[in-house]
Protein backbone atom coordinates (compact mmCIF):
# COMPACT_ATOMS: atom_id res chain seq x y z
CA UNK A 1 0.00 0.00 0.00
CA UNK A 2 1.57 3.63 -0.95
CA UNK A 3 2.62 5.63 2.36
CA UNK A 4 2.40 9.06 2.63
CA UNK A 5 5.97 10.52 2.51
CA UNK A 6 5.40 12.57 5.51
CA UNK A 7 4.96 9.52 7.28
CA UNK A 8 7.45 7.14 5.92
CA UNK A 9 10.60 10.13 6.32
CA UNK A 10 10.57 10.11 10.24
CA UNK A 11 13.99 11.10 11.84
CA UNK A 12 12.93 9.83 15.05
CA UNK A 13 12.42 6.07 13.16
CA UNK A 14 15.79 6.37 11.20
CA UNK A 15 18.14 9.37 9.59
CA UNK A 16 19.18 6.64 6.44
CA UNK A 17 17.02 6.09 3.49
CA UNK A 18 17.32 4.43 0.10
CA UNK A 19 16.19 6.36 -2.57
CA UNK A 20 15.24 4.79 -5.96
CA UNK A 21 14.24 7.14 -9.26
CA UNK A 22 13.76 5.78 -12.73
CA UNK A 23 13.21 7.45 -16.45
CA UNK A 24 9.48 7.84 -17.47
CA UNK A 25 8.58 4.56 -18.67
CA UNK A 26 11.82 3.03 -17.46
CA UNK A 27 13.21 4.39 -20.84
CA UNK A 28 17.37 4.23 -21.41
CA UNK A 29 17.01 8.17 -21.12
CA UNK A 30 20.96 8.22 -19.51
CA UNK A 31 22.26 5.87 -21.89
CA UNK A 32 22.62 4.98 -25.59
CA UNK A 33 25.22 7.82 -26.39
CA UNK A 34 23.41 9.86 -23.13
CA UNK A 35 25.93 8.75 -20.39
CA UNK A 36 27.11 12.33 -20.02
CA UNK A 37 23.74 12.78 -18.38
CA UNK A 38 25.13 10.19 -15.84
CA UNK A 39 27.93 12.80 -15.22
CA UNK A 40 25.68 15.76 -14.52
CA UNK A 41 23.67 13.36 -12.10
CA UNK A 42 27.12 12.82 -10.58
CA UNK A 43 28.46 16.79 -10.69
CA UNK A 44 25.29 17.64 -8.93
CA UNK A 45 24.75 15.01 -6.02
CA UNK A 46 28.64 16.25 -5.09
CA UNK A 47 27.00 20.10 -5.06
CA UNK A 48 24.37 19.13 -3.29
CA UNK A 49 25.89 17.37 -0.60
CA UNK A 50 28.07 20.19 0.12
CA UNK A 51 25.15 21.98 0.89
CA UNK A 52 22.23 20.13 2.00
CA UNK A 53 21.97 18.58 5.40
CA UNK A 54 21.94 15.50 3.79
CA UNK A 55 25.25 13.56 3.30
CA UNK A 56 25.27 10.78 0.41
CA UNK A 57 26.30 7.14 1.54
CA UNK A 58 26.23 5.38 -1.51
CA UNK A 59 25.40 6.09 -5.19
CA UNK A 60 24.61 3.91 -8.59
CA UNK A 61 23.84 5.91 -11.57
CA UNK A 62 22.25 3.59 -14.21
CA UNK A 63 20.70 3.94 -17.59
CA UNK A 64 17.41 4.43 -16.58
CA UNK A 65 17.54 4.84 -12.59
CA UNK A 66 19.12 5.49 -10.17
CA UNK A 67 19.84 4.33 -6.56
CA UNK A 68 20.67 7.30 -3.67
CA UNK A 69 21.96 5.89 0.46
CA UNK A 70 21.21 9.14 2.38
CA UNK A 71 21.31 10.05 5.65
CA UNK A 72 19.20 13.00 7.04
CA UNK A 73 20.96 15.33 9.40
CA UNK A 74 18.66 18.02 10.65
CA UNK A 75 20.42 18.64 13.90
CA UNK A 76 23.58 19.61 11.45
CA UNK A 77 21.43 22.39 9.49
CA UNK A 78 19.80 23.40 13.09
CA UNK A 79 23.47 24.11 13.97
CA UNK A 80 23.99 26.83 11.19
CA UNK A 81 23.83 30.63 11.17
CA UNK A 82 21.27 32.29 9.34
CA UNK A 83 23.59 33.68 6.69
CA UNK A 84 25.01 29.84 6.14
CA UNK A 85 21.91 28.58 5.96
CA UNK A 86 21.10 31.35 3.27
CA UNK A 87 24.52 30.96 1.26
CA UNK A 88 24.00 27.27 0.77
CA UNK A 89 21.00 27.75 -0.83
CA UNK A 90 21.66 30.52 -3.54
CA UNK A 91 24.76 27.72 -4.37
CA UNK A 92 21.59 25.28 -5.06
CA UNK A 93 19.05 28.05 -6.37
CA UNK A 94 21.10 31.23 -7.59
CA UNK A 95 18.36 34.16 -7.35
CA UNK A 96 17.65 35.64 -10.52
CA UNK A 97 19.16 38.88 -11.17
CA UNK A 98 21.99 38.17 -8.60
CA UNK A 99 25.77 37.89 -9.72
CA UNK A 100 26.75 35.18 -7.40
CA UNK A 101 30.58 35.80 -8.61
CA UNK A 102 30.53 39.46 -6.81
CA UNK A 103 30.76 39.15 -2.90
CA UNK A 104 29.08 42.59 -2.02
CA UNK A 105 26.09 41.73 -4.47
CA UNK A 106 25.74 38.69 -2.47
CA UNK A 107 26.53 40.03 1.06
CA UNK A 108 23.75 42.57 0.35
CA UNK A 109 20.83 39.62 -0.19
CA UNK A 110 22.06 37.86 2.45
CA UNK A 111 22.02 40.66 4.49
CA UNK A 112 18.28 41.83 3.29
CA UNK A 113 17.18 38.24 3.51
CA UNK A 114 18.19 37.95 6.70
CA UNK A 115 15.51 40.52 8.05
CA UNK A 116 12.97 37.71 7.25
CA UNK A 117 13.46 34.92 9.97
CA UNK A 118 10.26 33.44 8.30
CA UNK A 119 12.16 32.51 5.08
CA UNK A 120 15.23 31.44 6.76
CA UNK A 121 13.41 29.34 8.77
CA UNK A 122 11.83 27.84 5.78
CA UNK A 123 15.22 27.14 3.72
CA UNK A 124 16.32 25.85 6.60
CA UNK A 125 13.78 23.16 6.47
CA UNK A 126 14.15 22.41 3.26
CA UNK A 127 17.71 21.91 3.50
CA UNK A 128 17.20 18.72 5.70
CA UNK A 129 14.34 17.66 3.49
CA UNK A 130 14.20 14.53 1.50
CA UNK A 131 11.66 15.44 -1.13
CA UNK A 132 13.37 19.03 -1.59
CA UNK A 133 16.92 17.37 -2.23
CA UNK A 134 15.38 14.64 -4.98
CA UNK A 135 13.62 17.68 -6.31
CA UNK A 136 17.00 19.37 -6.23
CA UNK A 137 18.60 16.66 -8.58
CA UNK A 138 16.25 15.54 -10.94
CA UNK A 139 14.38 18.73 -11.86
CA UNK A 140 17.81 20.47 -13.51
CA UNK A 141 18.91 17.08 -15.35
CA UNK A 142 15.11 17.16 -16.62
CA UNK A 143 15.41 20.85 -17.93
CA UNK A 144 19.26 20.13 -19.47
CA UNK A 145 17.66 16.62 -21.13
CA UNK A 146 14.55 18.55 -22.35
CA UNK A 147 16.70 21.51 -23.28
CA UNK A 148 19.74 18.82 -25.28
CA UNK A 149 16.68 17.00 -27.39
CA UNK A 150 14.55 20.05 -28.25
CA UNK A 151 11.18 18.41 -26.55
CA UNK A 152 9.26 18.90 -23.54
CA UNK A 153 7.66 16.55 -21.10
CA UNK A 154 8.44 14.37 -18.34
CA UNK A 155 12.09 12.68 -17.93
CA UNK A 156 11.81 10.52 -14.66
CA UNK A 157 8.24 9.43 -13.45
CA UNK A 158 6.78 11.76 -10.75
CA UNK A 159 7.27 10.00 -7.86
CA UNK A 160 11.17 8.69 -6.42
CA UNK A 161 10.80 5.41 -3.95
CA UNK A 162 12.26 6.29 -0.52
CA UNK A 163 12.70 3.16 1.77
CA UNK A 164 13.55 3.24 5.23
CA UNK A 165 16.60 1.53 6.61
CA UNK A 166 16.35 0.71 9.82
CA UNK A 167 19.31 -1.22 11.34
CA UNK A 168 23.18 -1.51 10.96
CA UNK A 169 22.89 -4.53 8.26
CA UNK A 170 20.80 -3.21 6.53
CA UNK A 171 22.60 -0.28 6.25
CA UNK A 172 25.03 -2.04 5.42
CA UNK A 173 23.66 -4.36 2.44
CA UNK A 174 22.12 -1.68 1.16
CA UNK A 175 25.33 0.43 0.58
CA UNK A 176 26.90 -3.21 -1.00
CA UNK A 177 23.85 -3.47 -3.31
CA UNK A 178 23.88 0.01 -4.60
CA UNK A 179 27.58 0.12 -5.51
CA UNK A 180 27.12 -3.28 -6.80
CA UNK A 181 24.11 -2.53 -8.77
CA UNK A 182 26.30 -1.83 -11.97
CA UNK A 183 27.67 -5.04 -11.56
CA UNK A 184 25.30 -7.41 -10.91
CA UNK A 185 23.27 -5.75 -14.62
CA UNK A 186 26.15 -6.69 -16.38
CA UNK A 187 27.72 -3.18 -17.17
CA UNK A 188 30.74 -3.78 -15.52
CA UNK A 189 33.00 -6.70 -14.70
CA UNK A 190 34.64 -5.25 -11.57
CA UNK A 191 32.98 -3.46 -8.42
CA UNK A 192 36.00 -0.46 -9.19
CA UNK A 193 35.33 -0.72 -12.93
CA UNK A 194 31.69 0.28 -12.30
CA UNK A 195 31.28 4.00 -13.39
CA UNK A 196 28.99 6.86 -11.60
CA UNK A 197 29.10 4.80 -8.17
CA UNK A 198 29.97 5.28 -4.72
CA UNK A 199 32.83 2.56 -4.68
CA UNK A 200 34.64 3.99 -7.85
CA UNK A 201 34.35 7.63 -6.23
CA UNK A 202 35.62 6.55 -2.98
CA UNK A 203 38.65 4.74 -4.61
CA UNK A 204 39.38 7.84 -6.85
CA UNK A 205 39.83 9.94 -3.83
CA UNK A 206 41.88 7.46 -2.03
CA UNK A 207 44.44 7.43 -5.42
CA UNK A 208 43.97 11.74 -5.32
CA UNK A 209 45.04 11.98 -1.72
CA UNK A 210 48.38 9.39 -2.76
CA UNK A 211 46.66 6.91 0.12
CA UNK A 212 47.01 3.80 -1.68
CA UNK A 213 49.93 2.30 0.20
CA UNK A 214 48.38 3.25 3.28
CA UNK A 215 45.04 1.34 2.57
CA UNK A 216 47.22 -1.48 0.98
CA UNK A 217 48.29 -1.14 4.45
CA UNK A 218 45.49 -1.39 6.06
CA UNK A 219 43.82 -4.27 4.19
CA UNK A 220 46.81 -6.29 5.15
CA UNK A 221 46.00 -5.30 8.99
CA UNK A 222 43.22 -6.78 11.21
CA UNK A 223 40.31 -5.14 11.39
CA UNK A 224 41.02 -2.73 14.46
CA UNK A 225 44.33 -2.02 12.95
CA UNK A 226 43.00 -0.81 9.59
CA UNK A 227 41.24 1.68 11.27
CA UNK A 228 43.96 3.45 12.82
CA UNK A 229 45.88 3.42 9.91
CA UNK A 230 43.39 4.73 7.47
CA UNK A 231 42.67 7.77 9.99
CA UNK A 232 41.14 10.69 8.53
CA UNK A 233 41.38 9.51 4.61
CA UNK A 234 37.94 9.84 3.85
CA UNK A 235 37.54 13.17 6.07
CA UNK A 236 37.40 15.66 3.25
CA UNK A 237 35.85 13.61 0.61
CA UNK A 238 32.38 14.52 -0.31
CA UNK A 239 30.80 10.95 0.14
CA UNK A 240 29.50 10.34 3.81
CA UNK A 241 32.72 8.84 5.30
CA UNK A 242 32.39 4.88 6.08
CA UNK A 243 34.47 4.84 9.48
CA UNK A 244 33.17 6.90 11.77
CA UNK A 245 35.56 8.99 13.99
CA UNK A 246 34.25 11.41 16.00
CA UNK A 247 35.54 9.17 19.04
CA UNK A 248 39.02 10.14 17.51
CA UNK A 249 39.16 13.68 17.12
CA UNK A 250 37.18 13.81 13.86
CA UNK A 251 34.08 16.43 13.19
CA UNK A 252 32.14 14.39 10.26
CA UNK A 253 29.59 12.02 11.68
CA UNK A 254 30.37 8.03 9.44
CA UNK A 255 28.32 5.64 8.51
CA UNK A 256 29.31 3.22 10.97
CA UNK A 257 31.82 2.81 14.22
CA UNK A 258 34.88 0.99 13.59
CA UNK A 259 33.83 0.04 10.38
CA UNK A 260 36.98 0.73 7.89
CA UNK A 261 37.10 1.69 4.29
CA UNK A 262 39.41 -1.13 3.54
CA UNK A 263 37.29 -3.55 5.40
CA UNK A 264 34.49 -2.54 3.13
CA UNK A 265 35.85 -2.76 0.25
CA UNK A 266 36.80 -6.45 0.75
CA UNK A 267 33.52 -7.19 1.67
CA UNK A 268 32.58 -5.75 -1.59
CA UNK A 269 34.82 -7.42 -3.69
CA UNK A 270 33.88 -10.78 -2.01
CA UNK A 271 30.37 -9.99 -2.66
CA UNK A 272 30.82 -9.39 -5.83
CA UNK A 273 31.62 -13.43 -6.67
CA UNK A 274 27.61 -14.12 -6.20
CA UNK A 275 27.00 -11.88 -9.52
CA UNK A 276 30.22 -13.05 -11.60
CA UNK A 277 32.44 -16.32 -12.19
CA UNK A 278 35.12 -16.32 -9.67
CA UNK A 279 36.56 -18.62 -6.62
CA UNK A 280 36.45 -16.05 -3.29
CA UNK A 281 38.75 -17.09 -0.40
CA UNK A 282 36.61 -15.41 2.84
CA UNK A 283 39.39 -13.69 4.55
CA UNK A 284 39.23 -12.98 8.55
CA UNK A 285 39.22 -9.25 7.96
CA UNK A 286 35.66 -9.69 5.48
CA UNK A 287 34.56 -12.63 8.02
CA UNK A 288 34.76 -9.63 11.07
CA UNK A 289 32.82 -7.44 9.62
CA UNK A 290 30.08 -9.79 8.78
CA UNK A 291 30.29 -10.97 12.16
CA UNK A 292 29.96 -7.88 13.11
CA UNK A 293 26.51 -7.15 12.24
CA UNK A 294 25.62 -10.35 13.62
CA UNK A 295 25.34 -12.52 10.83
CA UNK A 296 27.14 -15.34 8.90
CA UNK A 297 28.99 -15.84 5.43
CA UNK A 298 26.48 -17.98 4.69
CA UNK A 299 23.63 -15.85 5.68
CA UNK A 300 24.85 -12.77 3.62
CA UNK A 301 25.49 -14.90 1.06
CA UNK A 302 21.67 -15.85 0.70
CA UNK A 303 20.87 -12.08 1.59
CA UNK A 304 23.31 -10.62 -1.10
CA UNK A 305 21.92 -12.94 -3.85
CA UNK A 306 18.81 -12.38 -2.82
CA UNK A 307 19.18 -8.78 -3.25
CA UNK A 308 21.29 -8.63 -6.13
CA UNK A 309 18.70 -10.68 -8.10
CA UNK A 310 15.64 -8.13 -7.35
CA UNK A 311 13.95 -6.81 -10.19
CA UNK A 312 12.23 -3.98 -7.74
CA UNK A 313 12.24 -3.21 -4.09
CA UNK A 314 8.80 -3.67 -2.80
CA UNK A 315 8.17 -2.24 0.86
CA UNK A 316 8.96 1.15 2.25
CA UNK A 317 11.17 -0.19 5.18
CA UNK A 318 14.51 -2.71 5.47
CA UNK A 319 15.06 -4.57 8.43
CA UNK A 320 16.88 -7.67 9.28
CA UNK A 321 15.36 -7.20 13.16
CA UNK A 322 11.17 -8.32 13.38
CA UNK A 323 10.70 -5.96 16.19
CA UNK A 324 12.04 -3.10 14.57
CA UNK A 325 9.18 -3.84 12.31
CA UNK A 326 7.09 -4.36 14.85
CA UNK A 327 7.91 -0.98 16.26
CA UNK A 328 7.38 0.82 13.35
CA UNK A 329 4.26 -0.05 12.51
CA UNK A 330 2.62 0.60 16.53
CA UNK A 331 3.90 4.13 15.42
CA UNK A 332 2.02 4.11 12.59
CA UNK A 333 -1.10 2.63 14.00
CA UNK A 334 -0.92 -0.03 11.61
CA UNK A 335 -1.25 -3.85 11.85
CA UNK A 336 1.70 -4.26 9.74
CA UNK A 337 4.37 -2.88 7.22
CA UNK A 338 6.26 -4.41 4.33
CA UNK A 339 9.69 -5.49 5.14
CA UNK A 340 11.90 -4.48 1.59
CA UNK A 341 14.47 -7.32 2.17
CA UNK A 342 11.68 -10.06 1.56
CA UNK A 343 12.10 -13.07 3.57
CA UNK A 344 15.90 -13.48 2.80
CA UNK A 345 17.56 -12.20 6.10
CA UNK A 346 20.77 -11.88 7.58
CA UNK A 347 19.06 -12.46 10.73
CA UNK A 348 15.77 -14.47 11.71
CA UNK A 349 13.29 -11.46 10.44
CA UNK A 350 11.10 -13.06 8.37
Amino acid sequence: MTMARRQLVDTAVTRHYHCISRCVRQASLCGRGFEHRKVWVEMRLEDLARSFAIAVSGFAILDNHLHILCRIDPEVAAGWTDEEVLRRWIAIYPPRGLDIQSPEEVKAWVDQQCRNPGRVGTIRERLCNLGWFMKAIKEPLSRLANKEDNCRGTFWEARYKSIAILDEAALLATCAYIDLNPLAAGIAKLPEDSLHTSIRQRIRHIRQMNALARLQAALRAGSSAAAQLEGDIEQLHWLCPLQDRRGQGSTREGLLVGFSLSGYLQLVDWTARLCRSGRARLSRKVAAVIERIGASAATWNNAMNHLLHKTRWLGNYCTTRPERLKAVALRLGRHRVENAFGCVQLQSAC
